[in-house]
């Protein structure tokens, strides 16, 4: 069941996401060559219990860590470990989430480590604007269709691949609430879009081919083609008219930027 939030319940979600933005910008300023995604993740969990929230990630279904951390062709749920040590040319994905006074967070972006090939930078620039695109279409009327329809045009004008068997979802008390939003789909197609809602939306975005596998560990979701991936994520929230707000990038004007700002 898809749950519409009040304006409580979106200040408490907005506080929220503003503790996730700062997590994910004290630990992006951490990555560099040499460091291993664990000491990432406890950086995460020491950064957000500091904070009085709980770390959503760490134990859900299972998983070990309170961030995931996918490097290069890992696209999503890779796990934090003290054997993998960051390397130059390194393209990461940082992924976390959050409870704060009973209310989720959820957002991702992708790093460079260290200096990068330029279509590594390419692919992590085209990520980030599919997501500002997609999320352009989260308006009060549309339909999630629209959402994925833009994510999916940018992305594929620009020859690289959407991941078709991940998408974005609800979210509010849980982490994983109704609707699924898919980052490809028809324009005026599917679930209609209304005021309250909450979204998180994460275009994850292929350099090949879209395709993908999981990896022995269970988790971590792999190219099949072995060629990197990006992950860009914010939650945002449908207004009774305009550009929705995005929760976990506090103080984001519209007017400012016409594919979004820089990550952090």
């Amino acid at each position: 069941m898809i749950t519409i939030k009040n304006a409580e319940q979106i200040a408490l979600m907005r506080k929220a996401g503003a503790l996730l933005y700062e997590t994910l910008r004290t630990v992006a300023k951490a990555v560099r060559p040499g460091v291993t995604t664990l000491e990432l993740d406890r950086l995460a969990e020491a950064f957000i219990r500091d904070h009085g929230a709980v770390p959503s990630f760490l134990g859900y279904e299972g998983f070990p860590g309170s961030l995931c951390t996918s490097a290069d062709n890992c696209v999503i749920h890779g796990i934090p470990s003290d054997r993998q040590v960051l390397r130059e040319g390194t393209v990461l994905s940082l992924d976390c989430g959050l409870i704060l006074e009973g209310w989720q967070s959820d957002s991702a972006l992708t790093v460079p480590v260290g200096e990068i090939s330029s279509e590594a930078k390419r692919l992590i620039g085209i990520t980030e604007r599919s997501f500002f695109a997609g999320a352009k279409a989260a308006v009060n009327g549309n339909r999630l269709g629209d959402i994925g329809n833009a994510v999916q045009r940018v992305a594929e004008s620009a020859g690289f691949g959407v991941v078709r068997d991940y998408t974005g979802h609800g979210i509010g008390r849980d982490m994983h609430e109704e609707p699924s939003v898919y980052n490809f789909g028809r324009p005026g197609r599917g679930q209609r879009i209304q005021a309250g809602m909450t979204l998180a939306i994460e275009p994850m975005i292929t350099a090949g081919d879209w395709h993908t596998d999981e990896g022995d560990d269970g988790w971590a979701v792999l190219t099949r083609d072995g060629k990197p991936a990006a992950h860009y994520e914010h939650t945002v929230v449908v207004r009774d008219s305009g550009l929705p707000e995005i929760l976990t990038l506090p103080g984001y004007q519209w007017e400012e930027e016409t594919n979004g700002p820089d990550p952090l």
